[in-house]
């Protein structure tokens, strides 16, 4: 395990829309703010989006499963906000339910809020940490 000491900065309190998607809202305002990290809680509804559940197998480097949201569903989860090539990556691992099924994995490339979407974004302070390319796994990950 490799670590770092940071500090706490700004807390954001975030009211997404109906119809607004998560981790364009959550760069926009990474952006806009200057924060340079932070960790975030999401709770709230979400009707569509697109989820990486798993890699088809245990090898490197992983090919990833992928899943749909195409209608409602509950969300609750967590993520991270550093940079990577000069922009904000998000990261996001949730569970989304709908009746009895409950589907967790990391949500990629969009999303879509039902009725609301509530997110509370904490910015970290004193830390250099990006998101870099690991040539063994084809993945950009956390470099600290």
């Amino acid at each position: 395990m490799r670590y770092k000491t940071a500090g706490v900065g700004r807390v954001f309190v975030c009211r997404l829309d109906n119809g607004d998607d998560l981790l364009k809202c959550l760069s926009e305002l990474v952006v806009t703010e200057g924060v340079k990290a932070a960790v975030f809680h999401v709770v709230g509804g979400m009707k569509g989006g697109k989820l990486v559940v798993g890699p088809e197998k245990e090898t490197m480097p992983p090919e990833p499963v992928y899943r749909e949201i195409t209608e409602s569903h509950e969300v609750t989860g967590m993520g991270t906000i550093f940079y990577r090539d000069g922009q904000p990556s998000v990261h996001f691992h949730g569970a989304f339910g709908k009746r009895d099924m409950v589907k967790v994995g990391c949500l990629r490339e969009f999303s879509e809020t039902f009725i609301v979407l509530e997110a509370i974004v904490t910015e970290l302070t004193g830390i250099d940490a990006q998101r870099r390319l690991d040539p063994a796994t084809g993945i950009y990950l956390l470099n600290i």
